[in-house]
């Protein structure tokens, strides 16, 4: 036989479930305080019931003790269970429901009270004080048990005291009203609980259906789980608030936007400063997959407003498809180059074996030599005029490129650039874009030109590009820079808008600028300026270069 399975064993505790807590909570609390509220009244109840009672013995004393009668009596009769005294404080006290009027003389000796057996003797608490001429409220216990007391002067006449009064209230009638008070009380304790109850209830309702019903465990997971996945996924999330203030920023959204914890609670333009990135974060450009520059990186941004009046942001980094995607472009610039070239390769072979079978080896070999000098003035007429290899090698491809588009690719005279480039990449990226931008603006165009022109102005390199293409209205020239504008269909990789800003983040990176004006004669004009780009050399140096080029300048 199988054995016999352990009984399960009841478990004590909390519930689970976030909506039974808070509403247990909240029933506790209720409930504490009802019972806090009520003994918080009960006690100044019970004090006012007291002082209430002591009150109304001190009036009735006071009434007594202003009759004049009662002092004469005391005067002229002695203490006795028939004196006029006798009668006239049963009267008092059988009409103002006090439990006993006391009338005393100087030595405390009783002349009235309830028990006449008490009459002729001294009285059980002290009347000193009343005797000296004050009135007395207090609660104490006498002969005829606890009371509430109030005693004054007795006076004759001549406002000689003469005597005291002293009247008690029955402290069990005081005792009585508190109990018959607490009923209604705990009816009202009662009804403000169960209001109480109530209100916890439509609040634990709405809490269940925020939470959806889950376990505080199960929040503590899944808030552990968001974080994890925060922080450990390659794709930035900003999350902002209704007010437009960012409220969580992920590992990988710092290091895209290069920003800390600090941006926490700021908003977008305080923590980024003015720009595109801003803008899109915000919510001021609106649209899916949107482009931005940020530092040295292009961004993919995406905006999702959120049901409490806020937002989430996604960043992704396209810079290395950006870069790849421009390497794409430039290669098939090349192929398309290098097809053109084969096949005025092939049609310069065809002319050069016609010459060679009619035997004209002459005029053969002068075709061979101008075929071969038009490219090799070409690369010399760049190295010449830019000592920098990378540059040079550059500009002599693009003029390959521009030669198969029918664009005249020209180096401007005034070209002149030694090799002491502090970042030669990075003007590279300068020269290529803006050629690119020229090439494409004059596409297609009869007699399009694009002449570049680069020298150093002390440690200053300053590159100017101009083309014959249509220009840039004035109205857009600070447009052509923003990220993602751009009047050019996209290509297949993915967007356009991004060299021109690049260009420009470059320039000012550097405390440069990058504008763009009408060149003359028609067409655009873009200028860079980049301080500091060249290192320094020395004087002597500088000058013997300056002659030597003067020199050869004059010997061509």
């Amino acid at each position: 036989m199988s054995p016999t399975p352990p009984a399960r064993r009841l478990r004590l505790g909390l519930p689970r479930r976030v909506f039974s807590q808070v509403l247990l909570m909240q029933l506790a609390i209720a409930a504490g305080v009802a019972v806090l509220a009520t003994g918080l009244f009960l006690a100044p109840l019970s004090h006012q019931l007291d002082d209430q009672a002591m009150r109304r013995a001190l009036a009735i004393a006071q009434t007594t003790a202003a009759m004049p009668q009662i002092a004469k009596d005391l005067q002229s009769t002695p203490p006795s269970v028939r004196g006029p005294v006798q009668r006239e404080a049963e009267r008092i006290r059988k009409a103002s429901g006090a439990e006993y009027v006391v009338v005393m003389d100087t030595r405390g000796v009783r002349w009235s009270h309830t028990d006449p057996k008490q009459i002729g003797r001294l009285v059980s608490t002290d009347p000193r004080r009343a005797l000296a001429g004050q009135d007395v409220m207090e609660i104490d216990s006498g002969t005829l048990g606890r009371s509430a007391r109030g005693k004054v002067p007795l006076r004759d006449g001549n406002k000689q005291i003469i005597g005291a009064v002293s009247v008690g209230i029955e402290y069990d009638s005081v005792r009585a009203r508190l109990v018959h008070a607490i009923p209604g009380l705990l009816a009202y304790a009662g009804g403000a609980l169960a209001v109480g109850a109530l209100a916890a209830w439509l609040i634990s309702r709405r809490v269940q259906r925020q939470t959806r019903d889950l376990a505080f465990s199960d929040i503590s997971a899944l808030l552990a789980e968001r974080e994890a996945m925060l922080h450990g996924i390659r794709e930035g999330v900003v999350a902002l608030d209704r007010a437009g203030r960012i409220r969580l920023l992920n590992d990988e959204a710092q290091r895209l936007l290069g920003i800390g914890e600090e941006a926490v609670g700021r908003s977008p333009d305080e923590a980024l400063g003015e720009g595109r990135t801003a803008d899109v974060l915000a919510g001021r450009v609106t649209g899916t997959d949107l482009l931005t520059v940020r530092g040295q990186r292009v961004l993919i941004a995406n905006r999702m407003p959120t049901d409490d009046g806020g937002a989430v942001a996604t960043l992704r980094d396209r810079t290395e498809l950006e870069q790849l995607g421009r390497e794409l472009d430039s290669t098939r610039g090349l192929i398309d180059a290098l097809r053109a070239q084969d096949h005025e390769h092939a049609n310069r072979m065809h002319t050069l074996l016609g010459l060679l079978e009619l035997e004209m080896y002459d005029d053969a070999v002068e075709f061979v030599g101008e075929v071969v000098g038009d490219h090799r003035a070409t690369a010399e007429q760049v190295t010449e005029k830019i000592e920098d290899p990378l540059l040079a090698a550059l500009l002599v491809g693009k003029a390959t490129v521009a030669a198969e588009r029918g664009v005249a690719l020209w180096v401007s005279d005034r070209t002149r650039l030694p090799d002491r480039l502090v970042d030669p990449r990075g003007l590279v990226t300068v020269v290529g874009n803006l050629v690119d931008n020229a090439l494409d603006a004059v596409g297609g165009k009869p007699h399009a030109r694009v002449e570049v022109e680069l020298h150093a102005e002390g440690s200053t390199a300053v590159l100017r590009v101009r083309d014959t293409g249509p220009g840039i209205p004035e109205e857009q020239r600070e447009l052509v820079f923003t990220e993602g504008w751009s009047t050019k269909k996209p290509p297949a990789h993915g967007k356009r808008g991004i060299g021109l800003s690049l260009v420009r983040r470059l320039a000012e990176r550097q405390g440069g600028s990058a504008t763009v004006c009408e060149a003359h004669g028609g067409g655009a004009e873009f200028t860079v300026v980049l301080p500091d780009a060249l290192a320094e050399r020395d004087l002597e140096p500088a000058l013997t270069g300056a002659v030597e080029t003067a020199v050869e300048e004059e010997s061509r």
